[in-house]
């Protein structure tokens, strides 16, 4: 068996490259870079970027740059940047001393920028975006040659340094690259080189006036920073041609290679930052860090441990071609983490009163349940027992079915850790509903087995009524209502009840005094999260993913 820790687990095409350029001494080390635009929080695609450039890095003894994109400041901002940092290191990877910013390098791009109007390689365009884009051909047809394509070089560098001085409006003008308007790839029809924005950037300022593209600034970025290995995702094939150009064309100080992998999607999930943006702007989500979003920051706040986003991102794979993966294997990798971390309570969601007419008025017991059936080193705690409990009202059936075992009238049934007890009497109110069970119990079954060696067909949770802690809990489903929602019309594809939140909830008592971040189990519920909501007076619990594992099925 090979062991997970070393270079050759889990290897995939890209750590094939790696190994390759190593062992034939085209590199001697190993530098990855994870490059995010700050106009957003992190989401589930950018953690499969993240597992790979740092997990690349780790596993060849490399490193990995945090590079912040942040080339066009109309929509970026520093609560981003912090964001995706924390986001980041919450998935536990560090880039150390290595944080850096495309904003550290305009200067030497401004530089590379003149270096190619000098050599005839670029030139100020005073096309509109629209007249641009209509001349830019199609897939078929030929581009159109920009009437300013022939300027002087003088006059190009003069109208470039005025760009940068600020003497112009928006989108009155772009420096673009001489490349080839009639070329197959439309990425090399003369693509813009700067843009004229006249916007407050987070890091510097109004000194700029003049943005580079995603495209110019990039690669440039790998070079100065001698990057190895340029990971990208799919979209971006058709920009190496380009990429390579820019290197082959400027006094860059190294030539990184890009490389790209197919990028995630997963059922009944969206993962374009527009619509991300989209949904906390008109108010379908509390925020980005609502649980129901894909963002880290959502899915750390839905108690989601990072193990099982990085188990998750290397069960699926590193793969050429897209694909969709089922929500439900990542559901999978959540419970499997959680089922060996997360200590059981009980909790009653949607409380029925249960009064045990034959138990001892004012007696309360401590019955002894285990924190962890599979873990003895969780030890074990003391819950109340008294005359007055609360089950689960779905644990209960006046007319019960043939398959069904839980309590009903002359029923007897075994409460979690407790006593056996039977349903005597049923109690309802005006409009015919069930508000209260009268049972007795068997005294002689303490701990949940009777000396006789009879068998009751169920087990069912509780708490004590007496000591009970109220709480809310809110139960997350997924976002949107079809598995293969649309960008363009996600409104109309919101799941309406992606989130219920249920009030006068009973938890038991050891919830008093424990930490709020840890995870739990419900007993028979899910895996359950302490909610940043809480106070002292108010618990407030996020359900992170229920226990029914229908994947497990399939994967099995």
């Amino acid at each position: 068996m090979t062991d997970e820790s070393t270079p050759d687990a889990g290897r995939d095409f890209i750590r094939e490259i790696v190994a390759a350029d190593l062992a034939s001494g085209k590199h001697k080390g190993v530098v990855t870079r994870f490059p995010p635009e700050p106009n957003g929080y992190l989401h589930l695609g950018h953690a499969k970027s993240i597992c790979l450039n740092f997990g690349i890095a780790e596993e060849f003894g490399g490193r990995c740059h945090l590079r912040f994109d942040d080339t066009n400041p109309a929509k970026e901002e520093q609560e981003f940047i912090d964001a995706i940092q924390r986001d980041v290191r919450w998935l536990g990877f560090d880039w150390g001393e290595h944080l850096h910013f495309a904003s550290d390098y305009f200067e030497q791009l401004y530089a590379w920028a003149q270096d190619l109007i000098r050599a005839g390689k670029a030139y100020v365009d005073d096309q509109s975006p629209d007249e641009i884009r209509l001349t830019r051909g199609t897939l078929t047809e030929a581009g159109q040659n920009s009437p300013f394509r022939n300027r002087s070089v003088a006059e190009n560098l003069d109208l470039f340094a005025r760009m940068r001085a600020g003497e112009f409006p928006n989108g009155t003008r772009v420096l673009r690259a001489k490349i080839d308007m009639g070329s197959g790839n439309i990425n090399l029809r003369d693509p813009v080189l700067y843009r004229i924005l006249h916007a407050h950037h987070p890091r510097t300022g109004t000194a700029w006036n003049i943005y580079p593209s995603y495209d110019f600034a990039h690669g440039q970025s790998d070079s100065i920073e001698h990057i190895t290995h340029s990971i990208c995702t799919l979209e971006f094939e058709d920009h190496r041609p380009l990429y390579d150009w820019f290197l082959d064309n400027l006094p860059v100080p190294s030539h990184p290679r890009q490389y790209e992998f197919a990028r995630l999607n997963m059922t009944y999930t969206l993962l374009s930052k527009r619509v991300l943006t989209e949904l906390v702007r008109e108010g379908h989500v509390s925020g980005w860090d609502d649980p129901r979003m894909p963002t880290l920051a959502g899915l750390q706040r839905r108690g989601v441990p990072p193990q099982a986003l990085r188990d998750f991102v290397k069960r699926i794979g590193v793969a050429k071609a897209n694909s969709t993966v089922d929500i439900g294997m990542f559901d999978f990798a959540i419970r499997e983490t959680l089922n060996k971390t997360a200590l059981r309570r009980m909790a009653v969601l949607r409380p029925l009163k249960v009064v045990i007419e034959n138990y001892p008025e004012g007696q309360v017991e401590e019955l002894e349940a285990v924190n962890h059936p599979e873990d003895e080193t969780q030890g074990t705690r003391k819950i109340p027992f008294g005359r007055e409990l609360y089950i689960e009202q779905d644990d209960f059936m006046e007319e019960p079915p043939k398959k069904f075992f839980r309590l009903a009238p002359g029923r007897e049934v075994r409460l979690r850790y407790a006593y056996f007890i039977t349903c005597r009497e049923v109690i309802k109110n005006t409009a015919g509903e069930v508000i209260e069970l009268r049972c007795t119990y068997d005294p002689a079954t303490r701990g949940g087995n009777a000396p006789d060696g009879r068998k009751v067909k169920a087990t069912i949770h509780w708490v004590s009524a007496a000591a009970a802690v109220p709480a809310e809990v809110r139960v997350y489903d997924n976002l949107f209502a079809t598995p293969q929602p649309e960008a363009g019309n996600f409104a109309a594809q919101l799941n309406p009840n992606s989130l219920e939140t249920l009030t006068g909830c009973k938890v038991e008592p050891a919830f008093k005094g424990e930490a709020a971040d840890g995870a739990v189990q419900f007993e028979r519920q899910g895996y359950f999260v302490r909610d940043r909501d809480s106070t002292p007076d108010r618990l407030v619990f996020n359900r992170t993913v229920g226990l029914r594992d229908s994947y497990a099925k399939v994967a099995g």
